[in-house]
C-alpha cells in the first residue's frame, strides 16, 4: 500500500460468514474511528462453511460482548466437545480428538509420559479414560463448569450466524450496500484498489478493502494477482457434497468424521437439523457414486437438495497485498476436517484489528501480517496431513497414495519426535495444542517408543494413586452432568 493517507474508509466486499464476522468485529471495536461499508448481493449465494467450530470462537464471541445463549438460540447451535474419527487408522476403528486436557501435565512433560510409564507398570486403562471432555462426549453429557472447567466449541448454522452478526454490525454503524460488483478500479499511479463499481453504476471508494468474496477472490486475485500455493499434493480431496437432514434423537455434543475409501463424510448435529457432507478425491470417486454413498449413509429425512462444492486446498501467497486483505476463502482453503474455516476468518480479523494503523499503513505491518497468516495455515495444513499420512489403511488406491506421499519436513519432525520420545512442542501460538497432537497421533496408530524420565520418579504406589485419582475425578464429574440435549434446551430455549 503506497498511499500516505491514514485508513479512514474500510470497504468489505462480500457478506456471508467472513464478511459479517469482519464487519461485526471492526464496528464493535473501531466503529468511532473508521467508516465501514459492506457490499453484498442477495442474488449471490454463500458457501456456508464452518458449521462445526473450535474453542477460539468462544473467545471471539466474548471479545465482542455477545451473549452466548442469545447467539446459540439465533444460530440453532449445540455444544461441541471434539470430533469422533471413524475408520481413519483402520476401517472399523475409531478414536476421539477432544478439546480438553488429558490427565494432568507436569511442567517438564505432558501427561502422556506418565500414562506410557504406567502401561509399562501394568496399568491397562486407555488414555481416553483421563479426559473429562472425551468421557462427557461419549455419554452425551454437557454443562458449563466453574472456572471454565469444560473446554468446548459450537456446532452452528453458519448462515444464521452471518445474519446474527449482520444485525449486530448494522446496529454498530456498518453501512450495507446491496449490489453485484461489476469491476474493481485500480489507482493508475499506486496500483492500489481505488473503488468497487457495482452493476448499478454506484462507486464505492475506500482506503482499505477486505476481500470476502469466497473462492472467487475477486479483489485479492482477480484484480491484484496475489498468487496462490496449491497444496493438493498433500491434501488430495477436491470436492464436497453437502445435504441437510432432520434430527434423529437428541444431538450429541460432537462432530463425526467418517473415513471412506476415497475421503471422508461429516455429520454435524444442530438443534433443528443435522449437517451432512461427503469429502472426496474426484480422481478416485465420481460425483454420482459420491452422492449415492452420501445419501445411503444418512440418519434422517433429507431436507435440502445436495450442494456440490469444488475446491483446491492451498493458501494465497500474500493475504494482505497493497490495500487489500483476504478474509476467509479468498485467502485460501483448508478442507473442513478439523473445523478450522471460521477460525482462520477470526484470526485474520483480530490480527487486522491489532495492526490497524493510526496513520498510513506500514509495510512492516503488511509483512508481519502475511508471515503470521502463512504460519497459521502451514501449521493447520500439517495437522490435517497427519490424518491422511499416518494410517494403516491400504484398502484403496486413495489410502495407499496418502500413506506413500512425501510430507513437509516440519510434519515429519513432529511425527518422528513423538514416535521416538513421546514429546510434542507447540510453536509460535500454533492452533493445535500438545494434547491434540497426542490424541490424533496415538489414535492414528503411533505409540511412542520411550517417555520422559520424570515419570519414573514416582514410586509404583504413587503412580497408581495418581492415575486412579485422575480417572475417578473425570468419571465423577461426568456422572454429575446433565444430558447435552436437555441442557441446550434449558440454556438457550431449544425445543426438546
Amino acid at each position: 500500500m503506497s498511499g500516505e493517507a491514514p485508513v479512514r474508509r474500510i470497504v468489505i466486499a462480500g457478506g456471508g460468514t467472513a464478511g459479517w464476522m469482519a464487519a461485526a468485529a471492526i464496528a464493535r471495536t473501531m466503529g468511532r474511528t473508521v467508516d465501514l461499508t459492506l457490499v453484498e448481493s442477495d442474488a449471490i449465494g454463500t458457501v456456508g462453511v464452518g458449521e462445526s467450530t473450535i474453542p477460539p470462537l468462544v473467545t471471539y464471541n466474548r471479545l465482542l460482548g455477545i451473549n452466548e445463549a442469545d447467539f446459540m438460540r439465533a444460530t440453532q447451535a449445540t455444544f461441541k466437545l471434539g470430533i469422533m474419527f471413524d475408520g481413519w487408522k483402520q476401517a472399523g476403528e475409531s478414536y476421539f480428538h477432544s478439546f480438553g486436557l488429558t490427565g494432568k501435565d507436569h511442567w517438564s512433560a505432558g501427561f502422556q509420559h506418565f500414562w506410557l510409564h504406567g502401561r509399562e507398570k501394568g496399568h491397562t486403562q486407555p488414555y481416553d479414560d483421563y479426559c473429562l471432555e472425551l468421557l462427557a462426549a461419549a455419554e452425551g453429557r454437557f454443562a458449563h463448569l466453574p472456572d471454565e472447567g469444560m473446554n468446548y466449541a459450537y456446532q452452528l448454522d453458519s448462515t444464521l450466524y452471518g445474519q446474527f452478526l449482520r444485525r449486530m454490525a448494522e446496529a454498530d454503524g456498518t453501512r450495507r450496500v446491496e449490489g453485484r460488483i461489476a469491476r474493481v478500479d485500480l489507482d493508475g499511479e499506486s496500483g492500489d484498489i481505488a473503488a468497487l463499481v457495482l452493476e448499478s453504476g454506484t462507486r464505492i471508494e475506500g482506503d482499505l478493502f477486505l476481500d470476502c468474496t469466497g473462492f472467487r477472490a475477486l479483489l485479492i486475485e482477480q484484480a491484484l494477482h496475489a498468487g496462490f500455493d496449491d497444496w493438493t499434493h498433500y491434501l488430495p480431496c477436491d470436492t464436497a457434497i453437502a445435504v441437510q437432514t432432520g434430527n434423529v434423537g437428541p444431538p450429541p455434543p460432537f462432530t463425526r468424521a467418517m473415513a471412506h475409501d476415497a475421503g471422508w463424510q461429516w455429520r454435524i448435529p444442530l438443534q433443528h437439523r443435522t449437517g451432512n457432507g461427503i469429502v472426496y478425491c474426484s480422481r478416485y470417486l465420481d460425483h454420482d457414486a459420491a452422492l449415492e454413498r452420501l445419501l445411503g449413509n444418512l440418519t434422517g429425512p433429507v431436507l435440502t437438495q445436495p450442494n456440490r462444492l469444488r475446491f483446491v486446498t492451498g493458501a494465497r501467497r500474500r493475504q494482505w497485498h497493497r490495500n487489500c486483505i483476504a478474509i476467509g476463502l479468498s485467502g485460501g482453503f483448508m478442507e473442513p476436517l478439523e473445523s478450522t474455516s471460521i477460525h482462520l476468518i477470526q484470526r485474520a480479523i483480530l490480527r487486522l484489528i491489532r495492526m490497524m494503523p493510526a496513520g498510513p499503513v506500514s509495510l512492516r505491518d503488511i509483512a508481519e501480517f502475511n508471515d503470521q497468516q502463512h504460519q497459521d495455515m502451514l501449521q493447520i495444513r500439517d495437522f490435517l496431513i497427519l490424518h491422511y499420512k499416518v494410517t494403516e489403511r491400504r484398502d484403496s488406491l486413495f489410502w495407499r497414495q496418502c500413506a506413500a506421499m512425501d510430507i513437509p519436513d516440519t510434519l515429519a519432525q513432529k511425527i518422528e519426535l513423538f514416535r521416538e520420545t513421546g514429546r510434542v512442542f507447540r510453536r509460535n501460538e500454533e492452533l493445535f495444542a500438545e494434547n491434540s497432537w497426542v490424541q490424533v497421533m496415538m489414535g492414528q496408530g503411533i505409540m511412542p517408543q520411550s517417555w520422559h524420565p520424570i515419570a519414573s520418579k514416582l514410586r509404583d504406589d504413587e503412580l497408581a494413586t495418581l492415575l486412579q485419582s485422575l480417572r475417578d475425578s473425570a468419571r465423577r464429574t461426568v456422572a454429575g452432568l446433565p444430558a447435552h440435549g436437555a441442557y441446550v434446551a434449558r440454556y438457550c430455549g431449544a425445543s426438546r
